[in-house]
Order: C-alpha cells, then sequence, then structure tokens
C-alpha cells in the first residue's frame, strides 16, 4: 500500500477517533461512574481517541493491504472503538452497537468474497463465527464465569473478519483476548487497585486480541 494510501487511511482514522467519545456517550448508561472499574474513567486528553483510531486504523491497512476486505475491517473497528469505550464506561456492549457491527462484517464481506470471486472465504468467515461463538458460549456457561452475553456476541461478530483471514488468525483472536485480560487482571490485583470479585470488561481485550490477530497473522 502507498504512503498517500496510509496517510489518508491515518487522516480517516484521526477524524473517527474524533466522533468516538461523543457517540460512546449516548450509548453509556447512567450510573457509568459507579460501574466502572477503577482507573477506567475518560481520559480528559482530547488527542487520545484520534490518536489511537489513527493507529488502529493504520495497523489495519498495513496488516490486511489491498484486500478488497480492507473497508469492512475499518468499518467493524469503527463501531468497535465506541464498543470499548463503552464498555469500560459502564461494563455493557449494548447489543445495537454490536448488531451494527455484525450487519457490516456480515454485508461487507459477502460483497468483497463475490467481487473478489473467492465464495470460499465467506464460508471461512461464517466457519470463524461459529467457532467463536461457540467457544464462548461454552465459556459462559463454565461455573462461576462472568463472561457475560454481550461478550459472547461480540466474539461471535468478530470471528467473521478473523475467520475471513484463516485459521491462524482466528485461532489467535479467540485465545489472545483472554491472555490480555488474564493479565489485566492479575497486574491491577497486584497493585491492588481491584478486588477478586471485581467485574473487569472483556469486550475492550476481545477487540484488542482481536486488532492484533490481524497484526500478527
Amino acid at each position: 500500500m502507498s504512503a498517500v494510501a496510509l496517510v489518508s487511511i491515518a487522516l480517516l482514522g484521526t477524524l473517527v477517533g474524533l466522533v468516538v467519545p461523543p457517540v460512546s456517550r449516548r450509548f453509556a448508561t447512567a450510573d457509568a461512574h459507579s460501574r466502572a472499574f477503577p482507573g477506567s474513567q475518560p481520559v480528559r486528553r482530547p488527542w487520545v481517541d484520534p490518536m489511537v483510531a489513527a493507529i488502529v486504523f493504520v495497523g489495519l491497512a498495513v496488516a490486511v493491504g489491498d484486500n478488497p476486505a480492507l473497508p469492512v475491517f475499518l468499518a467493524v473497528a469503527t463501531v468497535g472503538l465506541v464498543l470499548a469505550r463503552v464498555d469500560l464506561a459502564c461494563l455493557r456492549l449494548p447489543d445495537p452497537l454490536v448488531l451494527v457491527a455484525g450487519m457490516l462484517a456480515l454485508g461487507g464481506l459477502t460483497a468483497a468474497a463475490l467481487l473478489a470471486g473467492t465464495p470460499g472465504r465467506l464460508l471461512g468467515a461464517l466457519g470463524g463465527a461459529t467457532v467463536a461463538v461457540a467457544a464462548h458460549v461454552l465459556l459462559a456457561l463454565l461455573p462461576g464465569s462472568r463472561l457475560g452475553f454481550g461478550d459472547v456476541k461480540l466474539a461471535a461478530v468478530l470471528g467473521l473478519p478473523l475467520g475471513w483471514l484463516g485459521r491462524d488468525a482466528l485461532l489467535t483472536g479467540l485465545l489472545l483476548p483472554h491472555v490480555l485480560h488474564g493479565g489485566l487482571a492479575l497486574g491491577l490485583l497486584a497493585a491492588r487497585r481491584v478486588r477478586r470479585h471485581t467485574l473487569l470488561p472483556l469486550g475492550p481485550a476481545l477487540l484488542l486480541g482481536a486488532w492484533l490477530a490481524v497484526l500478527l497473522t
């Protein structure tokens, strides 16, 4: 991908980052402050969200390249940035946002598969979603599990683009979020920022793990 294209995508990500905070506030519940875990309060630096969004967009552009599915990955990432902010604020993943992300992923990947003449990749995407939802349903049903079904639905959505990229991306995207989440939980416990029964949002870890899986594979 050319330098001009990467700069354009970085600028697009910056613009997306500017609208993420106001959109996420519309979906955060009124009791967001009381439900957020310690240290998750919104950062008062207006450049943080644009910078993060630009990094996310450029990373996807470099990893996916000229693949016709790149716009789909960017669209899902846009909704994902909002979901991460909402989950950090109030420990919830609103169904309307997850549904929008799912529709963008499924519709976009279907169009990309048809345009590229590679219908088999769409089957891979659907298989990825099936594996992701099955794995997370099993985790949610385990005794003592704190995995919410909002997390299960988000995992299913992320399974679509990960499945599109192939088995390695899917497996990495399924395992890495839980490694990141577990490491964060242990670190916060060691620092005495949270207690053993403090609920921590999994949504940001699912999204970060999926993004890293795309970059790594």
